[in-house]
């Protein structure tokens, strides 16, 4: 019994509860406080690097801007002195200018050349532009326009499309164009009529389906051997399901809007047969696969000889009556005879006897017989 009373007492706690709550509390306050002056010393140590960042930003800004003023933009040695403009179409150097907004004695770095690229770009007959600035003061400025291949028009005929305002320049890309200054080898370009789809205008790119498949057949057309023996004139596109053409000979052509390849092949033995046969092709029909329908003109002997000698119309012979009726007096016979014409000159009248009436011989009809060609 008192070994365990003792063994008690030994593990017995010099505190109570309440006292070691107490004790743990005051420990919680005091380390509290600690953590919370720790974290503001932190939060304000990064709160001032951030400043001394900031500031050293802006300090750098502030003079990198005041250092380029001063050195570059406000310097008069990188003053614009020449501006190179190279095209190789109708673009005149002044309303290259005037597009761009560039003139001589601006800051070369005063000029935003991305813009500059962008307002050209623009213009419709622009196909590409390249724009360098070379210090200290030249920009030039090269263009390359778009090369039209073709008129198009809504119109089904059109005669002179440079004196039209309903015609327009179009490139191989689709895009149209309307020119100030018109070339002379514009006018032998071919002529894309009824292009009635869709409205016109410049700049705009043609999205209609009978369109494109005409651009698709001039490119592939544009070949040696085409380009040399079949160089279209005309290309009809207003019947929606297929396309005329008409070549310098007058010669038309019928094309479907799929598999031009195929069909071209097709029209290049027909040209070979008709060089063989020495006989110009008059109308093909290409959207048949067999049996195509080819019509051929007249030789030109053949044609000159109907225009010197035409063809003698049949003669009509009238029956002649077999009872005619019969004089009955001679005034009659005085009234029913012509008078004479009136002379230009004038001349002394003579005067001659007036004959008696003779009767008319009775004749039979005779039979009609078609007129024979020798």
């Amino acid at each position: 019994m008192r070994r365990q009373q003792r063994h008690r007492a030994r593990n017995r706690r010099l505190s109570s509860f309440r006292q070691r709550r107490q004790q743990h509390l005051l420990d919680v306050k005091v380390r509290s406080r600690k953590a919370v002056a720790h974290r503001n010393r932190r939060v304000l140590v990064v709160f001032s690097k951030l400043a001394l960042l900031v500031a050293l930003i802006a300090g750098i800004y502030v003079g990198g801007r005041f250092a380029a003023k001063r050195c570059f933009l406000d310097n008069p040695d990188y003053k614009l002195s020449a501006i190179e403009v190279q095209t190789d179409g109708t673009l005149q150097r002044d309303q290259i200018l005037g597009v761009a907004d560039l003139r001589e004695g601006k800051n070369i770095f005063r000029v935003n050349l991305a813009s500059v690229h962008d307002r050209l770009q623009d213009l419709a007959q622009v196909d590409e532009v390249e724009v360098v600035r070379k210090l200290p003061g030249e920009i030039d400025v090269r263009i390359v326009e778009r090369k039209p291949i073709a008129w198009i028009t809504s119109e089904k005929q059109m005669a002179d499309p440079f004196a039209s305002d309903a015609a327009f320049l179009i490139d191989a890309r689709g895009v149209l164009m309307k020119e100030k200054k018109l070339l002379p080898e514009y006018l032998g370009l071919p002529v894309i009529l009824g292009c009635g789809s869709e409205s016109l205008e410049a700049g705009k790119t043609v999205e209609a389906l009978e369109t494109k498949a005409a651009l698709e057949l001039l490119r592939l057309s544009s070949r040696s051997f085409m380009q040399t023996r079949f160089q279209i004139r005309e290309i009809d596109v207003s019947n929606g399901y297929c396309l005329v053409l008409t070549d310098k000979n007058h010669s038309k052509v019928t094309f479907g809007f799929d598999n031009l390849d195929a069909q071209l092949q097709r029209l290049e033995q027909f040209l070979i047969y008709s060089d063989d046969a020495h006989r110009e092709i008059a109308t093909v029909n290409l959207l048949v696969q067999r049996n195509i329908p080819v019509t051929f003109t007249k030789p030109a002997v053949e044609v000159i000889n109907e225009t010197i000698n035409p063809e003698e119309s049949p003669r009509v012979m009238k029956a002649i009556p077999l009872n005619p009726p019969k004089a009955t007096t001679s005034s009659s016979a005085t009234k029913s005879r012509p008078k004479p014409l009136a002379s230009a000159t004038p001349a002394t009248p003579k005067v001659r006897p007036t004959p008696a009436p003779t009767p008319t011989p009775t004749k039979r009809g005779l039979q009609f017989q078609p007129f024979k060609k020798n």
